[in-house]
């Protein structure tokens, strides 16, 4: 049996607020990263009814569109649309901020999309802060 040694797409990133949740998303993203994330998500609502959430994506590679929009992944960002409060995307191809924008009078999400550069500004408007990584 081998081992799969690419590391995973998405990555969480430690807050310094309980009920902030950041992603970094590097890559090409497979149908596990998608439902890892919405796992972890559907965890920290267990948790917090409301949530916010920073996602940074960078050196993106592309998407398995038929993993992010077969039903159980759908359902699941049906879920947690829900108990997310305010939603930071940084970074990322350019139609993710116009899927922003298209989505965005439909939910009641406070979204906004920020530019790699603005990085910091994402983390302020969220009212959170990544911790340090662990060694």
């Amino acid at each position: 049996m081998l081992i799969n040694e690419t590391p995973p797409s998405v990555r969480r990133i430690d807050t310094d607020q309980p009920d902030a949740y950041a992603f970094e998303i590097t890559g090409y993203i497979e149908t596990a990263d998608i439902e890892n994330m919405y796992g972890l998500l559907e965890g920290a609502y267990q948790l917090h009814d409301q949530i916010d959430v920073i996602v940074i994506i960078h050196d993106y590679e592309g998407i398995d569109w038929g993993g992010a929009w077969k039903e159980q992944a759908y359902l699941q960002k049906v879920k947690a649309l829900k108990h997310i409060r305010r939603y930071a995307v940084v970074g990322g191809p350019t139609w993710v901020q116009a899927m922003m924008g298209i989505v965005k009078p439909f939910l009641s999400v406070e979204m906004k999309h920020f530019e790699l550069e603005q990085a910091e500004a994402a983390w302020e408007w969220l009212g959170a802060r990544p911790l340090p990584a662990s060694t």
